[in-house]
């Protein structure tokens, strides 16, 4: 399987650092926004400061709302001028609600009705609030300040939590893992509030400095490494009327993950996860929100390698005893409706395709999801009914697409990129036929020199299919030989591969296939979106299967008559600079210059969620923690090869890196190392066109 992607002709503009580095906007494709106008099958867009409307099908657009219609209705109402219209979330027709800068302290929550020309001050809360979370039935404002919880409520802030220094509520935990989107949960009616509560006061403080001063301070994070003590979480329930507070028995041992926080739409009973510190059994219980006591184990998951919950359960509208679940119970990710009562499952849709997303309900007894089906490469929109399993595709142009339903379920916003169209939008209708067109964006490098990029495919050991990406030169010539940079991640939760707009290279990869070489990409086993046999493929063991379809890809590179195999680099960052450096220690006859960014070089440093899942503990698998350490094989070290590090990177500690060049000093192994002094887990802003000339010249230089 083949597929030529882009190919623009030669002697044009050429890209530079600060393109590829997210500087320069104008070389990414600009969209258009779209939303449905309330729960109406009208659509609003903004359309030079303007908001218009207009019903599918229709020709031309209606006025909405400008600046001055604004303006008029806040002078109607004693209220100071907008400068700009505000982002307005439209709950009808009407009118919808908005957040608006109160001065420099604070920022109020208003409601805006056109029809009756007024806007309504609903609540505000201070300027530096984070996590702020809305429940619309109360519009009740639930934020964070430090480490501290706190509801606007109407004229009152409530303050929910008193905490010591190392207790945090409201926010994350468990570092984002498990599909987990912030640390507040709201009620369906917002009557309640669940949010977490992590005391990380028995975590080891971990080191990092700041040099912004004349003496440079310690910043230490509390950072659990593998095999060492956890954070313990625990949920508490606010009742907002009776201000009492409430936790959540969920038992012992502490040491235990709680995901999937789910409310039932009685507002009275909460849903938890319960995922063992091992990550191989998930418990789904329920709780009641009142007391706190458990009520019992709607149903019971447990994998050898690992279980990984994907969000919370969705409860069908107006139910209070069913609700779909994302599960990989036959290989891949598909929805499961479970009964809280009966305690039956059913699977609602299946076969050799992952569902990416759950994406919603619709009146008519029909849920919505995003799926692999057509190809792990793309992303498509369907709506399947729950009673009978009956499947509709939404989606119809190749690509990957992001879809939104309007409240009838009539129509659908089709937002979508692909390997030959940059950005755009369109109408479908229930069936998924197409009904209106609404934009295509410019392709911003048109007038750029880029080469051909392919697509195509490969076979791992086990006979899975494995997607490559080749981009070439713009002025190629097929009668030369070309240097070679494989650009790897490997890790799961990533696909470098995709029928997107660059084929998911981006303006970096192609800035470097300018520069004069041949950049090439190999999705390999333990990436994601491919299902349970492909992606678990790692566990105990990161970087050995990876590794060994990296070298499939170059035998198949070697096939290429243009590729020189005296003249291939490597180049990837955080896991990808472990498999970076993986490659260039294990293989070092093939890989001649290596740049590793942010690198794990032994998974004993790295923190407990992540580690664990994939690893397990140091203790329970040694010899899978030693196969894969780097720190101590630096004796291997041939040719060229970079490191660079962050100095305050919190995800991948700067240990990492260090211990790597005191074992290659130790071993009297020449490398190279570089930081970026003041950057965490990569580098952004202006400094990112540095780190590209720095990669860039090395390969040059070297390769």
């Amino acid at each position: 399987m083949m597929l030529i992607v882009t190919s623009f002709a030669q002697e044009k503009k050429f890209l530079t650092p600060v393109d590829a580095s997210y500087n320069n906007r104008s070389v990414y494709p600009v969209g258009k926004s779209y939303k449905w106008l309330g729960d109406t099958d009208k659509f609003v867009s903004n359309e030079d400061g303007e908001l218009k409307f207009r019903s599918p099908g229709e020709k031309s657009s209606h006025s909405l709302l400008n600046l001055d219609m604004l303006n008029a209705i806040a002078k109607d109402n004693g209220l100071d001028e907008f400068k700009r219209l505000p982002n307005i979330t439209w709950t009808s027709e009407n009118g919808g609600y908005f957040y608006k800068m109160e001065g420099e302290e604070s920022i109020s929550l208003n409601t805006l009705n056109i029809n009756e020309k007024s806007i309504t001050k609903v609540t505000s809360f201070p300027a530096q609030a984070e996590n702020v979370t809305l429940n619309e039935a109360s519009m009740r404002v639930a934020y964070t300040i430090g480490n501290d919880l706190y509801i606007a409520n109407g004229a009152k802030n409530i303050r929910v939590t008193k905490n010591p220094e190392h207790v945090i509520a409201g926010q994350s935990v468990h570092r984002n893992e498990f599909a987990i989107d912030g640390g507040i949960f709201w009620s369906p009616d917002g009557s309640k509030l669940a949010y977490y509560s992590m005391d990380e006061s028995m975590v080891t403080d971990y080191p990092l400095v700041d040099i912004t001063t004349r003496i440079a301070e310690e910043k230490p994070i509390k950072y659990p490494m593998a095999g060492m003590t956890s954070h313990i979480v625990k949920l508490h329930v606010y009742n907002v009327k009776k201000g009492k507070d409430v936790v959540m028995k969920t038992g012992e041992p502490e040491e235990h993950y709680l995901t999937a926080i789910t409310w039932n739409n009685d507002n009275e009973k909460v849903y938890i996860g319960i995922l063992n510190r091992g990550q191989d059994t998930l418990n789904f219980n329920e709780y009641d929100a009142l007391n706190g006591k458990f009520i019992k184990t709607i149903f019971h998951d447990e994998d050898a390698q690992y279980v990984e919950p994907q969000g919370p359960a969705h409860f069908l509208p107006g139910s209070t005893t069913e609700f779909l679940w994302l599960a990989q119970r036959d290989g891949y990710y598909h929805l499961w409706l479970h009964n809280t009562e009966t305690l039956e499952a059913r699977q609602i849709e299946k076969g050799d395709y992952v569902v990416t997303a759950f994406e919603g309900f619709d009146g008519n007894g029909n849920a919505y999801y995003t799926s692999t089906e057509v190809s792990p490469l793309q992303r498509h929109f369907y709506k399947v009914n729950i009673a009978d399993g009956k499947k509709t595709r939404i989606t119809g142009q190749h690509g990957t697409h992001s879809v939104i339903p309007s409240k009838s379920g009539k129509f659908f916003i089709d937002n979508y990129s692909s390997t030959d169209v940059p950005r755009a939008a369109e109408i479908r209708d229930e069936k998924g036929r197409f009904f209106d067109f609404l934009y295509k964006a410019e392709n911003p490098l048109a007038d750029y020199n880029l080469g051909v990029t392919e697509i195509d495919s490969i076979k791992a050991e086990d006979g899975q299919l494995l997607y490559t990406r080749i981009i070439k030169p713009y002025n190629f010539d097929p009668e030369k030989k070309y240097p070679v940079i494989v650009y790897v991640y490997g890790g799961p939760h990533a696909q470098l591969i995709t029928d997107t707009w660059l084929a998911g290279a981006g303006i970096y990869l192609n800035y470097l296939a300018q520069e004069g070489f041949i950049v090439f990409t190999v999705d390999n086993r333990g990436s994601a979106d491919r299902g349970e046999a492909f992606e678990q493929v790692i566990h105990r063991q990161c970087g050995q299967m990876e590794m060994h379809d990296q070298m499939t890809g170059i035998e198949y590179l070697k096939t290429k008559p243009y590729v020189d195999p005296e003249r291939i680099g490597s180049d990837g960052w955080s896991y990808g600079g472990f498999m970076s450096t993986s490659l260039k220690l294990n293989y070092p006859e093939t890989f001649k210059v290596s740049v590793a960014g942010g690198p794990v070089i032994n998974w004993k440093y790295y923190e407990i969620m992540y580690g664990e899942r994939y690893m397990d503990t140091p203790q329970e698998n040694p010899e899978g923690y030693e196969l894969t350490a780097l720190d101590n094989k630096t004796d291997k070290i041939e040719g060229k090869l970079l490191i660079i590090h962050c100095t305050t990177d919190p995800t991948v500690v700067w240990q990492h890196s260090l211990s790597f060049v005191e074992n290659a000093i130790h071993n009297g192994k020449l490398m190279d190392y570089f930081v970026y002094p003041g950057h965490d887990h990569n580098v952004y802003g202006m400094d990112r066109a540095h780190l590209i000339m720095k990669i860039t010249e090395y390969f040059k230089e070297n390769l």
